[in-house]
């Protein structure tokens, strides 16, 4: 069944819930179209967060007293209702800083599961076994899998991309062996803004008895998820990129796979017994949530989630596609432009390349003019460099994006060239 995007109307009453948006950058009012690098944040997840500090402030899971039983059951359901939000049981669901740490904490887990015994034997890396990433990936889904291929001696491997930025899913097919242990991929690429085959991959993975790890970072804010529909095995994302505060994560993870895993970080809170000599752990998720947790931002998160859902995340998707297909018709009508990954299904992300003027140059131009872009190589260093490029300029909308300053960055990222000085 397919959904409407939100109508004018309702961004409207979207947009009176972020008073950042009303801020002038060099006397124009601001266009913020650098969501997908951190989005806005509503009142209702500030105010969440600015209430818990003034009402319910305490540390979780060490204390007696009323206050801790109330941030204790706060923080809790705050788990419960992002694993609802992403089709998880709660007990899948580990509070993280932010999705780097989640696919640091699996790969080093991963690592250590050598010399953790028998239960996690089966989880260790050899030798001779192959990891898999793919050509188009962030550099957090890509240098601990580098590192841990290092610390293990495991081979890694990698899908290429075509001259569009396309997985070239038939080299997939000719990489998985009976030695393949991971694949890891981006569910939607922060470069090319493109949703991959993720349900292919995962069945394919599987079929070799790989496991697959999940970057939902590009996805958890603008399409519907249901993580056990889609039998990743791990998945992570961010809380700053969907509505909420910096310094909070999720990692997903299957129970099964979370039981066995050893931890990566380890100290207070995630303890049975300590002696002198050795620890026993806590079961997940808490076996991986050492020290003092992140309670303030999980409370925020799981409100940003209810703001989410109130609003209907097939409505949110819906939203997402209509900016795309603006952004994408808007692009190709400029001369001297080249956008990425001009294909495929899409969240409302666009990078693209000015013929003869720097990225940078670009986002100076239009910063100049009040509209926020990003610049540079995204974190994907590799797939810049297949694609021939060094940096590129990023636009990225969120659900308080309007169809109105998707044209006036397009009319005004026209007369760039111009200004510059390049001729046609």
């Amino acid at each position: 069944m397919s959904h409407a995007p939100l109508d004018d109307a309702a961004i409207a009453a979207i947009r009176a819930d972020f008073p950042i948006l009303e801020t002038k950058v060099n006397g124009r009012p601001l266009v913020y179209l650098d969501s997908g690098a951190t989005s806005q944040k509503p009142l209702a997840v500030l105010d969440a967060e600015r209430d818990f500090y003034l009402n319910r402030n305490s540390a979780v899971h060490r204390g007696a007293h009323t206050l801790a039983a109330y941030a204790t059951e706060e923080f809790e359901d705050a788990r419960e209702t992002v694993a609802r939000f992403v089709g998880a049981s709660t007990d899948e669901i580990v509070w993280t800083s932010n999705a780097t740490e989640g696919i640091n904490l699996v790969a080093y887990g991963l690592s250590n599961a050598s010399t953790a015994g028998a239960e996690s034997e089966h989880l260790a890396l050899s030798p001779g076994d192959e990891i898999v990433v793919t050509e188009l990936e962030h550099h957090a889904n890509l240098i601990p899998w580098q590192q841990l291929a290092e610390r293990t001696g495991a081979t890694l491997r990698f899908i290429p991309v075509d001259d569009d930025g396309a997985l070239q899913m038939d080299a997939f097919d000719e990489l998985l062996t009976e030695r393949t242990r991971i694949v890891a991929v981006a569910h939607v690429s922060n470069v090319l803004g493109v949703i991959n085959p993720i349900e292919t991959i995962v069945a394919k993975a599987h079929a070799v008895g790989a496991l697959v790890v999940l970057d939902a970072c590009q996805s958890a804010p603008h399409l519907p998820l249901d993580l056990h529909a889609l039998d990743v095995d791990f998945a992570v994302f961010s809380g700053h990129k969907m509505l909420a505060p910096t310094g909070i994560g999720v990692l997903y993870g299957k129970r099964e796979l979370l039981a066995a895993l050893p931890p990566f970080l380890t100290g207070g809170s995630m303890i049975t017994t300590v002696t002198m000599e050795r620890a026993s752990f806590l079961p997940p998720p808490q076996r991986f949530e050492a020290g003092t947790q992140r309670v303030s931002q999980a409370i925020a998160l799981a409100a940003a989630v209810d703001y989410l859902s109130a609003i209907g995340m097939d409505e949110v998707a819906a939203h997402g596609a209509r900016m795309s297909t603006q952004l994408l018709e808007g692009l190709r009508s400029i001369d001297g432009v080249r956008v990425l990954g001009d294909f495929g299904e899409r969240v409302g992300l666009a990078s693209f390349d000015v013929e003869g003027v720097h990225a940078h140059d670009v986002g100076q131009f239009l910063d100049d003019r009040g509209i926020a872009i990003r610049v540079g190589h995204h974190c994907a260093q590799p797939l810049h460099r297949r694609l021939g490029l060094t940096a590129t300029a990023r636009a990225s909308g969120s659900i308080y994006t309007t169809s109105e300053e998707i044209d006036f960055f397009l009319n005004t990222l026209g007369d760039v060239r111009a200004f510059f000085g390049v001729t046609p």
